[in-house]
């Protein structure tokens, strides 16, 4: 029987396992086929408090992994969990199969990436369509070849910017005439003189599916309505997140988008599960926040526990 179930293992997960771990409450976390999630893919952090120069991201999980550790934070890497029950108690968790049952659950399980929804995207995923700049930037199918982000908010402006020192030139797509992003970031972006932004343009086509590799795009401006193709050898989406809450749909109550609605401070509309992070935040959706969430979550779980005993 376990105390608490943290499942997830972004900012969110590892605060709330560091702070559930000091209570002497023994958790159990469940990392997800994505350890440390999407902030893995931030090649920079330069906003997380205590770093002056900035951190790597995935450095920066680690560092979080390894406090909670160090005060008997239990790990399942690269666990999934499958199911959950949060019909009966305690409830019960199936992670990679096995049965587990739990007296709470704090999920932290973060969000996704927002996909295009055009022909050839999903077809040349991998073949020159991706979602992590950083990741893939560095791939020699897009060194010295023009490349196409799509977004215009800070993650876009950072991947174009990132990926200027790969490609010949980052065109960044634009379904509007000015950027999304923090005026740091929308700044640093256009200044770059690889970058070029095309405005008021959608992707409505990923080329060449034929080929079975990126060739370029098809855009439609929406302000003309004129189509053209852009030549290019990859394209990286950056256009937002979705909650990964789809395995608690029907348990808890979410809303309209699928985010965690939250009853009472970090607490879901079933009593002894809690929530922290971006699959309950779509305001502010930055580490420092999901790390305060995860802090909350496991706050909340401690006293929620303690009722139990009294």
């Amino acid at each position: 029987m376990e105390n608490v179930v943290i499942i997830g293992s972004g900012c969110a997960g590892w605060t709330a396992a560091l702070y559930t771990a000091r209570a002497s409450l023994n958790p159990l976390v469940v990392t997800g086929a994505t350890p440390g999630g999407l902030l893995t893919t931030t090649s920079i952090v330069e906003n997380f408090p205590g770093f002056p120069e900035g951190v790597d991201g995935t450095e920066l999980m680690m560092k979080m992994q390894a406090q909670a550790e160090r005060f008997g934070t239990r790990v399942q890497f690269g666990a999934t969990v499958e199911a959950v029950d949060l019909s009966q108690r305690p409830f019960v968790v199936t992670i990679d199969g096995e049965k587990v049952e739990t007296k709470s659950i704090i999920i932290a399980t973060g969000a996704g990436h927002k996909h295009l929804d055009v022909p050839g995207e999903d077809l040349l995923e991998k073949k020159g369509v991706t979602y992590c700049a950083t990741c893939d930037g560095a791939l020699p199918m897009f060194r010295n070849q023009p490349l196409v982000v799509v977004g215009g908010g800070d993650s876009a402006c950072e991947e174009a910017t990132y990926l200027t020192r790969f490609g010949s030139t980052v065109y960044l797509v634009h379904r509007r005439d000015t950027l999304r992003a923090s005026k740091v970031m929308a700044e640093r972006a256009l200044a770059n003189p690889k970058l070029k932004p095309v405005w008021d343009s959608v992707v409505t086509d990923v080329l060449d599916v034929k080929a079975g590799k990126v060739t370029g795009v098809k855009l439609k401006n929406l302000k003309t309505g004129a189509e053209s193709v852009l030549p290019c050898a990859g394209v990286f989406v950056a256009i937002g997140h979705y909650p990964n809450t789809q395995l608690f749909k029907g348990q808890i109550a979410l809303d309209e988008n699928g985010y965690v609605v939250r009853a009472k401070g970090s607490q879901t509309t079933v009593e002894g599960v809690f929530v922290a992070g971006d699959c309950s935040d779509h305001v502010y959706r930055q580490a420092i926040t999901a790390a305060g969430m995860g802090c909350a979550a496991a706050i909340d779980a401690e006293r929620y526990l303690g009722s139990l005993n009294q």
